[in-house]
This record gives structure tokens, C-alpha cells and sequence, in this order.
């Protein structure tokens, strides 16, 4: 529970032809973290091949087939991992499948083709039958207006708020025939004589007048014409529904054969990004890894069956290892699996430093609790956080279900403290305690402040145990947060809650130089005992680091960063009582509203209802935001701030699955 899961590091020689059937049994089991072969090992080794072009066309490939399912709206189906991967050490036909996607993809192509000269034909033919249904009732040789020896002619389309402007600038001697047309243009028909052309095209132009070809001819009538070309726009609607069904059945039909391919490609790219990191000899090849150290044992037996034997295998447990070095996995129940994404925030802890998922959990519900806390709020909480668990479509809806149920669960019991049920008096008197606007305010900061000072002095606790167990025995003692910062912490916490009896007793210098002045010459002394241990280990490391004045200049700094941090930390904590006087105050103010709507006249009581269930929907929403935020802040930089950098690595397991199976 507060450690990260035990791993084995596996070092394995496999001959180069098995190099492919062990990578797909790794990939297929899902618990081995791959790695570079060790710095000391890497100058015996050949390097790892360069499989950029091979991973480069497989990523091509990739985006092409997705750009092809995409263009038929083929969704991706979802295939079994053994169905898709090769057999053991064969090599996926990627020439044959890149050549079966060319052909798809020129069938497509046709049909695109196919499908733009039909709809642009469409799109001919529409305009040309808007046009046409203008003129067919207009029994006139269209094709023989230029002939008329005293009549000028303008057939086309203006903007509509134009018409009645155009008529009012025409002379007298102007026709003005409007002509049947939706849209956003009015279509129409001009009429003058010759010796009015020059006019009206002036006042046309200025309307915004366009002109259009007829296409009707004294041989070919519009409604002769019309009619054709309605059968013809059937036609073309017909060859556009061929080709959409032609569209649909290549899309059945390639769904399954793109998705394996596809499957396949990806499972190839893994590889060879897995091969990249494989050492090597002319005949054998080093596979390095992390497993979790109960399937170490399955893992081993696993390799000689692929190998037919022919491996060499070596375990190392991970405390032989460099923390650093160690890949972090963490496994949480249930009810801690939401704490463990709030960590994962930050950071992840090392191999050797404790897991704080429990820890976090209970600080940040009585945080949260602390500042929101009202049994109704909490129960609608925990509802919302049920409907989550039970309807959630994802694991991740569902952790943070559990941590709404959890937090609306601390809610509820701070409010039986507070007497508060939707911010309701008549509650108050059954409270444990008493509201957080009722009584002295100072004794709901001093608590605050006494949360957090468990908090920090928890955080302190942690940090002395990390250290040790990663063997910094002087960081341990005399690190800001170790034990001469836990001496100082809890040292000045004790004078100044003991002040008025120590003074009494006239050992108030004798406690300010044991609490104050001795952890300070301790954390002095951190810096020049780190710098003289460097420069007996290594001395040329140190040489560039300093001399020892510089170290001490530099643990006097960090000692009074210390200091202010300790007090800063400390006070922030009154923020929980400030929160929680902010929702109690929401609530009152929710209900000095309603109080005031109910005087009207007119529907007074139910409007006051109204304000009170929309005050407290904004409490719920708003201040719940507020709270969960302030509690997530305090957890960052108060608590993890002293013993948690967030510096472990992730154990990735190498996997052909979306996800890897072994190591959920």
C-alpha cells in the first residue's frame, strides 16, 4: 500500500532469428518496460538498427489508410490482438498491403471522379431549369431578339431590394416583365427602343443588373427544353445514387480489410520502435527490461518456450538497481484509484519513496470536507457521484464518480459538525459543534491551522523516511524538511504555543537556541559536509561546484527559505476556515433573499423557494469548484512540497494491445 509495486530488471541474450518471435511474446503479454542496455554494457554492443524509413513508411501507410476510411466514412472496428499479429518470427506482408491499398484507393478515386462530373453536371443542369422555368410561359423567339429593328431586349436577374429603384429611374418608354424565380435575385425582362438602349443598360448596371443566356431557341422551345432537361437532371440524380451505393458497398466490403491492415501496420511500428532499443552482436541481440517481480518467474519460462531454449537470462532484483534507474508502478483498490490521478498530476514517486495515494486521500477529503461542509451538499455529491459509478461509460467517469462520492461523504459529516442541511437554521441546533459564522472565528482558523500542521508535519515525516531509504543519510538529518527541519517546525510550534509558562520558568533563551539556533547552524552546515563528501568521491566533479564558502553562503539561503517557508506554509492553511465561512456565508445570503422575495405580494412564497433552490445549486457548483481546487493547491504546494518531487518514471510496459493487459 505505501510502496510501489516490487520490480525485476531481466537482461536476455536471444539468438538474431528469434529476435522477432520474442518481441511479439513480450508484446503479447504486456509486462516487460523495455530499456537501453546499461551505459557499462553499451561499449561491447553493436548498436541498435536504425529502423527510421521502415517506421516512417509504416506511419504513411497508417495515415493513408485512415484518410481512405475517413473519405468512405468507414468507422474503425475494434479486432482481436491474435488475429492481427503475425506468427511468431514471421514479417508482415507490408508491400502486398501497401499495393492492395494502392488499388483501393484508386477505386476510390474513379468513383470521386465519377461522383464531382455528376454533381457538377447537376449543378449545370439546375441552373439552366431555374432559368428555363422563367421563360416558358414568355412566347417569344428567344433567338431572334437582337433581329427586332426598334426593340431592345435585357433578360437576366437584379437584387431584389433593387426593384423598386430600378422602376422609379426608368423613362417611360421602359417595359419592366418580371419573370417567375426564387431566390435572393428577382429575374426579369427589359424592354425599349433601340434609341433607349443606352439608358436603361445605364440604370440596369447601377441596379446591379446580370444579364443571362436563353438557352431556348425558336427550333426548341423552353418548355420543350425544360422538359428535357428534367429528365436528364433524373438521370444524373440516378447516377449520383449508383454511385453513392458503389460508395457504400466498398466501404462494407474494405472495413474489416483496412482495419486488420491497419492493425497490422501498428503492431509493426511498435516493433520496430521496440527494435530500436535491442543491442546487438553479428548473431545475438540483448533485450533489457523491467517486470514486475512476481511475473519475472512466467516471463522466463514464457522466453525458452519461444526461444526453443535457446536464450540466456538474467534477473536482477531492484534494490540492486539505482532508484533513478527504476520504472514506478502503482496499483490502487477502488476507493483510492481517483487519489492516485491527483498524484499523477504532480508527478510520480520514486522506486524507494513511499506512495502517499492513502495519505493524500485523507488530507484532501478533511480539506475538502472542512471548507464544504453541509449534509445536503454532501448528499447531492455523493448522488452524483453514485449516477457516475453506475452510468459512466469509461473507467475514468467512473474514478471520478468515486471521488465525488468520497468527498460528498466528508462533506456530510463536516456538515453534522456545522448543523448544515441546505443551509437551513433550524438545523444549526443539532450541530456537533456549531456553523462556521456562529461563534469566535478564531477557533475555526486555529483548527484549520492545526490540519495543517499535522499536514506539514506529515509531509516532514515522509520526506526523513524517502531519504533514508534512499541512503541520503545527511539530506535525512539536515535537509530543510529533515530531521533538524522537524526539530525547528515543531520546536517553534511548542515556544509559541508554551511561551507565558516557559517565560515563568525563565527557559525561553535556553529553548530559542535549542529549537532555533542549533537546526539553523545544522542547516549551515549541510552545503560544506555535501561539497567535502563530493570532493572525496569524485573530486573532479566538485571542482566546478565551488569552494566551501560558497556552499555555506548557499545553506544560510536555503536556511531562511526554510524559516519563511515553514510560517507560509503554516498560515495558508487558515484558507479552509476562510472557505468554509465563505459557503456558510452563500447559504445566508441565499436566504436573506428569500426572505425579501417572499414580502412580494405576488407569488412571494414560491419565488423565495426559487431563490433558495438556486442558491444553493450556485453553492454546490461554485463553491464545490472552490473547494476542490483550494484542497488540490494545499496537497501541491504544502504537503508534497516537502517530501515528494514527482520524479519516478512511468513503468510503460512494451504491448501490441491498446493497453497493456498483464499490467493494468
Amino acid at each position: 500500500m505505501f510502496s510501489p509495486v516490487p520490480m525485476r530488471q531481466m537482461r536476455v541474450v536471444v539468438l538474431a532469428r528469434d529476435k522477432r518471435a520474442v518481441l511479439q511474446g513480450l508484446g503479447r503479454l504486456g509486462v516487460m518496460h523495455l530499456m537501453h542496455a546499461p551505459a557499462e554494457m553499451e561499449g561491447a554492443l553493436l548498436q541498435p538498427l536504425d529502423r527510421t524509413a521502415e517506421r516512417e513508411r509504416c506511419r504513411q501507410l497508417l495515415a493513408r489508410i485512415r484518410d481512405l476510411r475517413t473519405r468512405l466514412e468507414c468507422p474503425a472496428e475494434a479486432e482481436g490482438m491474435d488475429a492481427d499479429v503475425p506468427d511468431a518470427g514471421e514479417a508482415p506482408a507490408i508491400e502486398q498491403a501497401e499495393a492492395r491499398l494502392a488499388e483501393h484507393e484508386a477505386t476510390l478515386a474513379a468513383l470521386d471522379e465519377r461522383q464531382r462530373v455528376a454533381q457538377s453536371r447537376r449543378g449545370q443542369l439546375d441552373t439552366v431549369i431555374e432559368q428555363l422555368t422563367s421563360f416558358q410561359d414568355v412566347a417569344l423567339p428567344f433567338d431572334a431578339l437582337d433581329s427586332f429593328s426598334f426593340l431592345h431586349f435585357a433578360i437576366g436577374t437584379l437584387p431584389g431590394p433593387q426593384w423598386e429603384a430600378l422602376r422609379g429611374r426608368l423613362a417611360e418608354n421602359v417595359v419592366l416583365v418580371p419573370l417567375p424565380r426564387g431566390g435572393d435575385r428577382r429575374a426579369l425582362m427589359a424592354v425599349t427602343s433601340r434609341t433607349g438602349r443606352f439608358a436603361l443598360e445605364t440604370a440596369l448596371q447601377q441596379a446591379g443588373f446580370q444579364p443571362e443566356p436563353v438557352p431556348a431557341t425558336s427550333a426548341v422551345p423552353a418548355g420543350m427544353l425544360l422538359a428535357q432537361s428534367r429528365e436528364e437532371q433524373q438521370r444524373v440524380d440516378g447516377e449520383l445514387h449508383q454511385i453513392r451505393l458503389a460508395r457504400l458497398g466498398l466501404a462494407g466490403t474494405l472495413a474489416k480489410p483496412l482495419a486488420r491492415t491497419e492493425r497490422m501496420l501498428a503492431v509493426e511500428q511498435r516493433m520496430l520502435e521496440a527494435e530500436e532499443q535491442l543491442p546487438r552482436t553479428q548473431q545475438t541481440v540483448l533485450v533489457t527490461g523491467w517486470v514486475p517481480d512476481n511475473q519475472a518467474s512466467g516471463v522466463t519460462a514464457r522466453l525458452g518456450e519461444w526461444t526453443g531454449g535457446c536464450c540466456v537470462v538474467e534477473t536482477t532484483p531492484a534494490d540492486a538497481v539505482p532508484p533513478e534507474q527504476v520504472p514506478v508502478l502503482l496499483r490502487h483498490s477502488r476507493l483510492l484509484r481517483p487519489f492516485g490521478l491527483l498524484i499523477a498530476g504532480y508527478g510520480l514517486p520514486g522506486y524507494r519513496e513511499i506512495e502517499p495515494t492513502l495519505f493524500v486521500a485523507i488530507s484532501y477529503m478533511l480539506m475538502f470536507g472542512m471548507m464544504f461542509g453541509d449534509v445536503g451538499h454532501g448528499a447531492v455529491l455523493i448522488l452524483g457521484g453514485a449516477l457516475a459509478l453506475a452510468r459512466g461509460p469509461s473507467r475514468r467517469v467512473k474514478d471520478v464518480g468515486t471521488l465525488l462520492a468520497m468527498v460528498g461523504f466528508s462533506s456530510l459529516l463536516f456538515g453534522v459538525v456545522y448543523g448544515s442541511f441546505f443551509g437551513l437554521a433550524r438545523f444549526h441546533r443539532y450541530a456537533l459543534w456549531h456553523d462556521p459564522l456562529d461563534g469566535n472565528p478564531l477557533e475555526l482558523m486555529a483548527a484549520a491551522i492545526g490540519l495543517g500542521v499535522v499536514i506539514i508535519s506529515l509531509g516532514l515525516v515522509l520526506n526523513i523516511v524517502n531519504r533514508f531509504r534512499r541512503r541520503d543519510w545527511i539530506g535525512g538529518f539536515l535537509d530543510s524538511y529533515g530531521v533538524v527541519g522537524a526539530l525547528f517546525y515543531w520546536g517553534v510550534l511548542g515556544l509559541l504555543l508554551k511561551y507565558a509558562a516557559l517565560r515563568e520558568r525563565g527557559l525561553v533563551g535556553l529553548v530559542v537556541v535549542l529549537v532555533v539556533v542549533l537546526p539553523i547552524m545544522a542547516w549551515a552546515l549541510r552545503e560544506p559536509l555535501v561539497h567535502a563528501l563530493r570532493r572525496r568521491t569524485d573530486p573532479g566533479a566538485a571542482a566546478g561546484k565551488g569552494g566551501y564558502l560558497e556552499a555555506a553562503m548557499e545553506s544560510v539561503v536555503e536556511a531562511f527559505e526554510a524559516m519563511l517557508g515553514y510560517m507560509a506554509n503554516t498560515i495558508s492553511f487558515v484558507r479552509l476556515a476562510a472557505y468554509a465561512m465563505s459557503h456558510a456565508a452563500v447559504l445566508m445570503a441565499t436566504f436573506v433573499m428569500a426572505r425579501e422575495v417572499e414580502k412580494l405580494s405576488s407569488g412571494g412564497g414560491f419565488l423565495s423557494v426559487l431563490v433558495i433552490i438556486g442558491g444553493n445549486l450556485v453553492a454546490i457548483v461554485l463553491e464545490g469548484i472552490i473547494a476542490g481546487v483550494q484542497a488540490l493547491r494545499l496537497e501541491y504546494y504544502e504537503f508534497f512540497s516537502k517530501f515528494f518531487p514527482g520524479r519516478g518514471r512511468a513503468y510503460a510496459p512494451f504491448s501490441l494491445a491498446d493497453k497493456p493487459g498483464s499490467a493494468e
